[in-house]
């Protein structure tokens, strides 16, 4: 099993919207970044975790967590016309677009902010803190138990 991080805009579709899915599960699409999309395609798996981060709101933060269940297929959005996500030079023989579908698992009491985050030394090689603009990010197996640690804890981290 992988760790991985999944940004949205919560107003967009948040970890609230999850929640409130039936079965709590729903396609992760829309995908429109090549690095991301490569993520999505090849490496994030069934089973995976993902921490879902709020991103362009205040605080931005991690704020749940939901589970991989599905393998990745090509992303319907890029094939429809109305879509503000259709690809032209896409086909369904040759997709550039993939997502998968996600479950909700769990909502954090206190979610763990990018500043709680980039005052961790031991977080400072995280690609959130590297590279944060991208939308599909890996976690690495000593950053997530530190990051599910916290979740554990009464209050935010020191």
């Amino acid at each position: 099993m992988a760790y991985w991080l999944f940004k949205t805009e919560p107003d967009v579709f948040g970890l609230h919207h999850l929640k409130q899915k039936p079965e709590q599960t729903a396609r992760w699409d829309e995908v429109r970044n090549y690095q991301a999309r490569n993520f999505l395609r090849d490496q994030v798996k069934f089973g995976d975790t993902v921490f879902i981060y709020h991103s362009q709101c205040k605080p931005t933060a991690i704020v749940g967590l939901a589970e991989v269940v599905s393998a990745p297929y090509p992303d319907p959005s890029q094939f429809d016309q109305t879509s503000d996500y259709f690809d032209a030079k896409s086909s369904t023989e040759k997709p550039k677009w993939f997502c998968v579908d996600i479950r909700f698992e769990q909502e954090f009491l206190h979610p763990i902010t990018l500043s709680d985050i980039k005052n961790a030394p031991e977080l400072s090689n995280m690609v959130l803190v590297k590279q944060g603009r991208l939308s599909v990010q890996p976690v690495t197996q000593s950053e997530a138990k530190l990051l599910l640690k916290w979740t554990k804890q009464a209050k935010k981290p020191a």
